[in-house]
């Protein structure tokens, strides 16, 4: 979990926390500081903290029983395992809008600093029907059910969350695993994985 808040942990405490410095050590990393660096860190701290969250990842001590998760390329960490409580993306992501809420929790305790959740999103195949329309019952569900979540965050919990946006507007080829087809976007792009397509655009029913 450390590798999760070291770069969040310098940006808003404006300091090397004392577990990354001991980490160098045992590494027998040196990093070179001038002797204005730490001031310079403590000058510039963030406002805010800015976080992109897409699934929850579960772990288990004893994986001889369970498959590891293979696409550690694609948002799957090293040493997780399907989560069998939860639904999943066509490419194995798990949605959990309640670990949306426990993140807004945890981000908002650990820094007490405004939250801005920069990207969330639902990868999936989408078919055109014969009539031109989209229908993406699956995305609509992900986007709402997020958006439930923070809401209870602020309301129940008290997080200070500044604002959202979700990933992305439109279709576009995804970062994970170089494909078109894996699409994010609430407007379609008449485009596939070999770039063949007129690139129209059109609405989903997610748009709305």
């Amino acid at each position: 979990m450390r590798r999760c808040y070291f770069f969040a942990d310098v940006q808003a405490r404006g300091a090397y926390p004392t577990y990354a410095l001991r980490e160098f050590e045992r590494d027998g990393l040196t990093i070179p500081l001038m002797p204005e660096d730490a001031q310079i860190l403590a000058d510039g701290t963030v406002d805010y903290i800015g976080f992109s969250y897409y699934m929850s990842t579960t772990v288990k001590a004893d994986v001889s029983d369970l498959p590891e998760r293979t696409d550690t390329l694609d948002g799957g960490l090293p040493n997780t395992v399907a989560n069998p409580y939860l639904k999943a993306t066509d490419w194995g992501w798990q949605v959990d809008p309640t670990g949306l809420r426990y993140a807004l929790n945890i981000l908002n305790d650990r820094y007490r600093l405004p939250l801005f959740i920069v990207e969330n999103g639902f990868g999936a195949v989408d078919e055109i029907a014969p009539d031109g329309s989209i229908h993406d019952p699956g995305r609509i569900d992900y986007l709402r059910s997020h958006i439930a979540a923070m809401r209870t965050a602020i309301d129940d919990d008290g997080v200070n969350l500044l604002g959202y946006t979700p990933w992305g507007i439109i279709d576009l080829v995804s970062f994970g695993t170089g494909e078109f087809k894996k699409r994010y976007g609430v407007i379609y792009v008449d485009r596939d994985n070999e770039g063949n397509g007129t690139l129209e655009r059109r609405t989903k029913d997610s748009f709305d």
